[in-house]
C-alpha cells in the first residue's frame, strides 16, 4: 500500500506524514518545494521519504505524482482555492482521495462536480475527513439509526476549546469568513440553502448540564448528512463563542502566527459534538463524541481513512464518511487515540 500526502510540509500534512510513518506506511510526500519536503520527510523522522515535486495547478505534474499511489490525502489549503485540481488529478490517477477541509461550500462544489468522474475511475473521494466532517457525520448516522434511520429534524453543535490555529486553518477559515458570518449552509426538504436564522435556539452541549445558547454555524456535515439519512431538516450550530473565535480569522492573521500550535498547546485542545436527532415517529435520540488535540486527531483520521479506502475499497463516487466506513467501527478505532462517543434515548428539546 502507498499514500500520498500533498501539502506535506505544511503543518498537517507533517502530522499526517509522520502518523503514516508510524504506521510503517509506504508514504509518498508531495508539495511545491522539494527543500521543504525534505525538511518534513526529516521531521517526520524519516530522511529516505521519497519525494515528488508538483504544484495544485499543475495538472500533469500530479497525475504523475499520483499515478502509482493507492490514495491521496491532501491536506492543502485554502481548499476553495486549491483543492479541486488535487480531487481531479487523483481522480485521473486512479487514486482514492480524502483531504482536511472544514469549508463547507467546497465540500458541496465536491459533491456537485465530481461524482461521475470518480465512479468512472472506480474510486472514492471523501472531502473533509477531519477532526469535525468525519467524527460529527459517523456520529449522526448512528443517532439516526438509534429512532430508525429517518428523521425529521437533525441538530448538529460543535463545541471547542481551542489552543490555537496552524495558518492552513487560519487561511481557509479566513476564506470562508462571510460563509461563517452568514451561519453556513442549512439543509431543508430536500435543498442545501442559507437560512437567516437557526430552528433551534439552545442545546445542551457535551458535558453540560443545561442548554447553551446557539447559533447557525457552517458545519461539513451539514452536507454530508443528508447523502446518508432521510431527513427534513439539518443544521448545524455551534456556541457564540466559537462563532465569534472562527469569524475573528482573516487570512492577513496567517502571517502574524507560528506555523500551527506547539504540542503542549495542541493537548490542550478539546472538541466535541451533540447531535439531536427528532424521528418521523416523534422519538428523539441524542448522540455524542468528544476529542482532544484536533490537529494530531485529524492526521491519524485522514491516514486511516486513506488506508481504509486502499485496503478495503468503497462504493465509486463521492461520498460521506459514513457511506463509505462502518460507523461505529471507525469511532471505536478513534477510541485509542482519545476519541469516546455515546448514542441513546434523548428528551424532548
Amino acid at each position: 500500500m502507498r499514500i500520498a500526502v500533498f501539502g506535506a510540509s505544511g503543518y498537517t500534512g507533517k502530522l499526517a506524514a509522520a502518523e503514516a510513518r508510524r504506521r510503517d506506511i509506504d508514504v509518498v510526500l508531495v508539495g511545491r518545494g522539494a527543500e521543504r519536503l525534505r525538511a518534513a520527510a526529516s521531521e517526520a523522522g524519516f530522511q529516505d521519504a521519497e519525494i515528488r515535486v508538483a504544484d495544485a495547478e499543475d495538472h500533469d505534474a500530479l497525475v504523475a505524482a499520483f499515478r502509482d499511489t493507492d490514495a491521496v490525502v491532501n491536506c492543502a489549503g485554502p481548499f476553495t482555492r486549491w483543492g479541486e485540481g488535487v480531487v481531479r488529478a487523483a481522480i485521473a490517477a486512479g487514486s482514492h482521495y480524502v483531504d482536511i477541509t472544514g469549508e463547507q461550500p467546497y465540500i458541496r462544489h465536491i459533491f456537485d462536480t465530481f461524482g461521475a468522474d470518480a465512479e468512472r475511475a472506480g474510486v472514492a473521494v471523501l472531502p473533509g475527513v477531519t477532526d469535525d466532517g468525519l467524527p460529527s457525520d459517523l456520529i449522526t448516522a448512528l443517532t439516526a439509526a438509534h429512532v430508525g434511520g429517518e428523521a425529521e429534524e437533525i441538530a448538529i453543535a460543535v463545541d471547542i476549546i481551542s489552543g490555537g490555529a496552524s495558518r492552513g486553518t487560519i487561511r481557509s477559515m479566513g476564506a470562508l469568513r462571510e460563509t461563517l458570518l452568514d451561519g453556513g449552509l442549512g439543509y431543508e426538504d430536500g435543498q442545501l440553502s442559507p437560512r437567516a436564522t437557526a430552528r433551534r435556539k439552545e442545546i445542551v452541549l457535551p458535558g453540560g448540564s443545561a442548554p447553551t445558547p446557539v447559533v447557525r454555524f457552517a458545519l461539513p456535515a451539514v452536507v454530508t448528512v443528508p447523502r446518508h439519512v432521510r431527513t427534513r431538516q439539518v443544521e448545524g450550530l455551534a456556541s457564540q463563542e466559537v462563532y465569534e473565535v472562527f469569524t475573528r480569522l482573516s487570512p492577513e492573521m496567517a502571517e502574524q502566527v507560528p506555523e500551527g500550535p506547539a504540542v503542549a498547546q495542541r493537548k490542550a485542545m478539546r472538541w466535541a459534538f451533540a447531535v439531536e436527532v427528532l424521528g418521523i415517529d416523534g422519538r428523539r435520540a441524542r448522540g455524542e463524541v468528544r476529542g482532544s488535540d484536533a490537529y494530531g486527531t485529524t492526521a491519524v483520521i485522514a491516514v486511516e481513512a486513506a488506508r481504509r479506502l486502499a485496503a478495503d475499497g468503497a462504493p465509486a463516487g463521492v461520498l460521506a464518511p459514513a457511506q463509505a466506513f462502518d460507523a461505529a467501527g471507525f469511532l471505536d478505532f478513534l477510541g485509542d487515540h482519545g476519541v469516546s462517543w455515546s448514542v441513546g434515548e434523548a428528551a424532548e428539546a
